[in-house]
């Protein structure tokens, strides 16, 4: 991973230092809150319902055990021993002191760790694949990538007062699990011929209209693509809208001139700067890619073999520990090794959130099991990789009692789900406790493995942070006079084949709505045929069916 330099340490902490002054010139009366507001914004400060939230920057995801431990003390030294994983690999905090926020960052700071643009109109966090680099299905490590455009975008000056906000995502593998398709930029990384390049994405995006990218550039080649993004973010700045928030962002322009007229102007600007100082040399490129080496080797054969038998022995041996390989545990690139998703979604505890004494935990794990490092995820889990193959029952093990073995990754219950109202002042509606509503109506394993793979989304506003959109069913919360409502839709994927769920109907209540979540479920199991999973079912029959069923009044 990345290894700040002196240049690196020496920018974090006089940005801390700033940032202290700010704080206790706002807390004395002596600097206004419209002038200190973009200032902690541009900390990854917001004013929660509650109490201050403070969004911690994690890099396309990937964490070591030292910043891992690091969280876990924050969480309990200013926190009340929990942080929460966003949507964007991020690790957020939901009760700091303000006044302790800047002593917050001084410590993320020794640990090569911080909390800038991590909101505000600026590009945030550049997300990627979880398992990018150790991915059997990838064409190329996107981690270089993404670590070339995080310099790029921090404290660039042409980027610090966007439009709106700007979010990037970079995939190489084949499914996309990156959501290229829904970002105001999204990078596909291909390989022709054996030489890099990139088909980039413009224009996606969720929240009050969700749009899906436009392709507006094929086959990139590799040395243009800082130059390529740039000549992109120009046209944004000269002609996005700042007159209306809801109009502002990047998919706005490219809808109201076209894809095309949009890729021509961005074309003709990168004709004019894509031989400067942006472009990427081999060198240059070869310099992002040393940070980023595979942590193990190739295991000889006599090896191998014996860890592949322990493995099947031990899977024979433990049918529970069977079932969590089967769900929870992916293919390394290299055989005899695997990437194991450490699940957050056991039924008792708010999606996404994990524990000061987990985090230590998992940190330990790392330590032992995975080389020292650790990923979290935009499915709102957490990743060990490089775990040897007959290591995983003692991994397993240990994951039990923390309640990290959740065999549910990918099924309706690993459900993605903004803080909402309980946390959120700019929630309608809550969205942790509709969560917990649905586990419970479906708690039984066998039933959502036969299911199949289904992505279940909670958002508490408009804003979409728990992409509802894309989500094969789509929760929304809105307000009706006062009272939280829930309007449903299906239909959606972040993936290759990305696409907006559609609104079945009018807003459900609250006691209501995991009820209807069970309606269409049951649609799906009735209508479906043989090896057929939700979004082929929900092409072939159509919304009619599960719209009817969901609204039908109940006999009198």
């Amino acid at each position: 991973m990345y290894q700040y330099n002196q240049v690196d340490h020496q920018l974090i902490k006089e940005r801390v230092a700033q940032f202290r002054d700010q704080t206790e010139r706002f807390i004395n009366g002596e600097l206004p809150l419209a002038e200190y507001l973009p200032l902690r914004l541009q900390n990854g400060l917001y004013v929660q319902r509650h109490a201050p939230m403070l969004r911690v920057a994690i890099p396309y995801g990937l964490l070591n055990a030292t910043q891992v431990r690091k969280l876990a003390h924050i969480a309990r030294q200013y926190d009340k021993g929990y942080a929460h994983i966003s949507t964007r690999q991020n690790m957020q905090f939901n009760w700091p002191a303000l006044e302790q926020v800047p002593d917050i960052l001084e410590e993320l700071a020794e640990v090569e760790m911080h909390a800038i643009q991590t909101s505000g109109n600026c590009i945030r966090n550049v997300t990627t694949d979880q398992f990018a680099g150790v991915a059997h299905d990838e064409v190329a490590d996107p981690r270089a990538v993404c670590e070339m455009l995080r310099q790029w975008s921090t404290f660039h000056p042409e980027f610090a007062f966007l439009p709106r906000k700007f979010k990037l995502a970079v995939s190489a593998d084949a499914e996309d699990r990156a959501g290229v398709k829904v970002h105001d930029i999204g990078i596909k990384v291909r390989r022709d011929d054996g030489k890099i390049g990139y088909d980039i994405y413009v224009g996606g995006g969720l929240g009050r209209t969700p749009m899906i990218g436009s392709l507006i550039k094929e086959k990139l080649e590799g040395e243009f693509l800082l130059p390529y993004l740039e000549a992109i973010l120009r046209i944004y700045n000269r002609y996005g809208r700042r007159d209306n928030k809801y109009k502002a962002r990047i998919k706005i322009l490219v809808k109201a001139l076209t894809p095309e007229v949009f890729a021509e102007r961005v074309q003709q600007e990168f004709e004019i700067i894509k031989d400067g100082d942006l472009h990427t040399s081999q060198e240059k490129l070869e310099y992002y890619e040393s940070f980023f080496k595979l942590l193990v080797e190739p295991l000889t054969a006599d090896t191998l073999s014996s860890v592949k038998a322990t493995l099947e022995a031990d899977k024979a041996a433990d049918p529970a520990f069977a079932n969590w390989v089967q769900r929870n545990v992916r293919p390394h690139k290299l055989d005899g090794y695997a990437n194991v998703t450490l699940s957050l979604k056991c039924t008792d505890i708010p999606p996404g959130d994990v524990s000061d004494d987990q985090l230590d935990a998992i940190a330990d794990f790392a330590d032992e099991f995975s080389k020292g490092q650790i990923r979290t995820t935009h499915f709102q889990n957490m990743v060990l990789t490089d775990v040897q193959e007959d290591q995983l029952k003692a991994l397993y093990s240990k994951l039990v009692p923390l309640k990290l073995a959740t065999a549910n990754t990918g099924y309706i219950t690993d459900i993605i789900c903004c803080p909402g109202g309980d946390f959120c002042a700019l929630a309608n509606a809550k969205s942790i406790p509709v969560a917990a509503d649905i586990q419970q109506v479906f708690d039984d394993q066998d039933y959502i493995y036969d299911l199949g793979p289904l992505d279940l989304n909670i958002s508490g506003c408009m804003n979409a942070c728990g992409h509802h959109h894309v989500g094969h069913i789509g929760i929304l919360g809105v307000d009706k006079k006062g009272e939280e409502f829930y309007q449903l839709s299906v239909g959606g994927s972040s993936k290759d084949n990305a696409s907006i769920g559609k609104i079945l109907g009018p807003s459900i209540s609250r006691e209501d709505i995991a009820g209807a979540v069970k309606k269409v479920i049951d649609v799906y199991v009735e209508q479906r045929h043989e090896g057929e999973d939700f979004l082929s079912t929900l092409e072939r029959i159509g919304t009619a069916e599960m719209k009817e069923r969901v609204y039908a009044k109940p006999a009198s």
